[in-house]
C-alpha cells in the first residue's frame, strides 16, 4: 500500500471563490420593493440635485457645487470654507457612527439597500435582464458559441451600460464643474485636463464595478465586509435561515418527518452575492432580504408559516429571549450615544458659526518702540477672513488699557472669500503707570451689520 497523501499537501490557498458569473434569479416581494425604492430615491437625488439652482446676492448660481478653485462649498443657501474644517469632521464622524449603529442593529442594512455598488448593480443587472433575458437565458447566452446573434445582444447591452455609466460620470464631474457649463464643454470638447480625467476615471470605474466585478466587490473587495462583524452581537438582527423549522430538509409527502425547508434552493438562486443563507452567518451576505422574499413565497404556496428565513438575532435562533431596552445591548447605546452627541456638536458648530474670522499676531522683529512724543507703540499683524459672499467693511478697534488706541486707518475693505492681512500698530501712553506685558483686546464690527463681530485677545508690552 501506497503512503496516504498528507492533507497538509492537499490543502490549496483559494483567494476567492470560484463559482464563475453569478446570474441571479428575479423576485418580488416586501424588501425587493424597499431595495429599488432606496434605487429611485438615491438616484433622484444623485442625478437631480447638480440641476438645481439657487438666488444669493442678486446672482443665480448651481445650489450645490464645490468649487475647489475658490476653495469653498456651495450647499444651497450656505457657503462653507476651508475655516469650516471642523463641520465636515462632525458629518464624517457622525456618518461613520451611525453606519456603526446601523451594523449593530440589524448587520449590513446598508450594504444591502443604500451602498453605491449595490444600487448600481442593480441597475445594471436590470438592463442585462431586459435585453438577455431571465437569469436562465443569460446563462444560456454565455454559454452558447459566439455568434453573430451574441455578438449583438452583447453589445447593445455593454452599450447602455456605458451609457449610464458615463451620463453617471458627467454628474459626478458636474458637482464640481457646473453641470451647465459642463455638457456645452463636453460636447465642444473643450473639458480641461482634470475634467477629462474623472470623466474617463469615473465612467471606467462605474462600467467595472457595477457591470463585471458585482458580487466580488462585495465578496473580496470591500473592507467593510471583513470588519463589520465585530459590531455584531448576540442581539444584532441578520438574514438568518432557522434551522429547528427548516431542518431536516426534503420534499412533503415522501412518508417522513421533514422541515418546513423542501431544499428548492431558491433563495441560492436569488441571492446576488451567490451564498447558501443556510449554511449560517457568512460575511459575503450583504442583508438585502431577496431570500426572504422568495423563501417566503414558496411557503405560502405550500402552505407552511412564513418567515422560515427571517431578520432574526443570535439569541433568538438560539430559544433566547430577546435583549430588553438598550441596556441589553451595549453596541447599540454606545454608538446610538455618540451619534447623538456629535449631532448635537456640529449643530452648535454651525449655529455659533460667524461669518467674519480675525487672527492677531505680534510682530516678532521689535517687541515695543518709544515715539518721540512719549508713547509706546506695539505692531501688529490682523487677518480679517470674510466668510460672506460679498464684500464687506469691518471697523478695528483696541480695548484694555487707559489711553489705548489704533495709529492710522481703522477701517479696511475685504473682498468675499478673502483673507487679508492688515498692519496695525497701537499706542498707550507711556507715563510709567503701567510696565510689563498687559492683556488687551482687538474688537473688529462689521460696518453693515454690528451683531457681525469678533473679539481677540492678544498682548501690549511696556517698558
Amino acid at each position: 500500500m501506497g503512503r496516504p497523501v498528507s492533507k497538509v499537501r492537499e490543502a490549496t490557498l483559494e483567494l476567492y471563490r470560484k463559482k464563475g458569473k453569478i446570474h441571479a434569479k428575479q423576485t418580488s416581494g416586501t424588501f425587493n420593493t424597499l431595495r429599488w425604492s432606496m434605487v429611485w430615491l438615491t438616484q433622484i437625488i444623485f442625478y437631480g440635485t447638480c440641476w438645481l439652482t439657487w438666488e444669493s446676492d442678486g446672482l443665480t448660481r448651481q445650489a450645490v457645487y464645490f468649487d475647489i478653485a475658490r476653495r469653498k462649498l456651495h450647499l444651497f443657501g450656505l457657503v462653507l470654507w476651508p475655516q469650516d474644517a471642523l463641520l465636515f469632521a462632525f458629518v464624517l464622524i457622525v456618518a461613520a457612527t451611525a453606519l456603526f449603529l446601523v451594523t449593530a442593529v440589524a448587520g449590513r442594512l446598508f450594504c444591502g439597500f443604500a451602498c453605491p455598488q449595490t444600487v448600481y448593480t442593480m441597475i445594471f443587472t436590470w438592463i442585462e435582464a431586459k435585453v438577455e433575458g431571465d437569469h436562465l437565458a443569460r446563462l444560456k447566452l454565455d454559454q452558447a458559441p459566439h455568434s453573430a446573434r451574441k455578438l449583438f445582444i452583447k453589445s447593445t447591452k455593454h452599450g447602455l451600460w456605458f451609457l449610464v455609466a458615463a451620463w453617471t460620470s458627467i454628474t459626478f464631474v458636474g458637482y464640481f464643474t457646473p453641470i451647465r457649463e459642463l455638457l456645452p464643454n463636453i460636447l465642444s470638447v473643450q473639458v480641461g485636463p482634470w475634467e477629462a480625467f474623472w470623466l474617463i476615471f469615473y465612467c471606467t470605474f462605474t462600467f467595472v464595478m457595477a457591470g463585471l466585478a458585482r458580487e466580488a466587490v462585495c465578496q473580496h473587495m470591500c473592507p467593510y465586509s471583513r470588519f463589520q462583524g465585530v459590531m455584531f452581537d448576540p442581539s444584532t438582527l441578520n438574514v438568518s435561515y432557522d434551522p429547528a423549522r427548516g431542518e431536516p430538509r426534503g420534499a412533503r409527502g415522501n412518508g417522513r418527518a421533514t422541515g418546513d425547508c423542501i431544499d428548492c434552493g431558491i433563495c441560492v438562486q436569488v441571492c446576488p452575492t451567490g451564498i447558501d443563507i443556510r449554511d449560517g452567518l457568512q460575511y459575503q451576505c450583504i442583508n438585502c432580504g431577496l431570500c426572504i422574499d422568495a423563501c417566503n413565497e414558496v411557503m405560502t404556496r405550500i402552505g407552511a408559516p412564513t418567515g422560515l428565513i427571517r431578520f432574526a438575532s443570535e439569541r433568538e435562533l438560539a430559544g433566547q429571549r430577546p435583549a430588553k431596552g438598550l441596556t441589553g445591548k451595549p453596541r447599540v447605546l454606545i454608538y446610538a450615544s455618540l451619534v447623538i452627541v456629535f449631532s448635537l456638536f456640529g449643530v452648535y458648530a454651525l449655529s455659533d458659526r460667524s461669518l467674519l474670522l480675525v487672527e492677531v499676531m505680534r510682530d516678532r522683529g521689535a517687541l515695543l518702540r518709544e515715539t518721540p512724543h512719549g508713547t509706546i507703540e506695539n505692531a501688529y499683524t490682523v487677518k480679517l477672513i470674510n466668510l460672506k459672499e460679498a464684500p464687506r467693511d469691518f471697523r478695528l478697534q483696541v480695548a484694555g488699557m487707559p489711553g489705548l488706541e489704533v495709529v492710522g486707518d481703522r477701517d479696511f475693505s475685504v473682498d468675499p472669500g478673502q483673507i487679508r492681512p492688515v498692519f496695525v500698530t497701537v499706542s498707550a501712553p507711556g507715563d510709567g503707570a503701567l510696565s510689563g506685558i498687559q492683556p488687551i483686546t482687538f474688537h473688529v464690527v462689521a460696518n453693515d451689520d454690528p451683531t457681525t463681530r469678533v473679539e481677540t485677545k492678544s498682548s501690549f508690552i511696556l517698558p
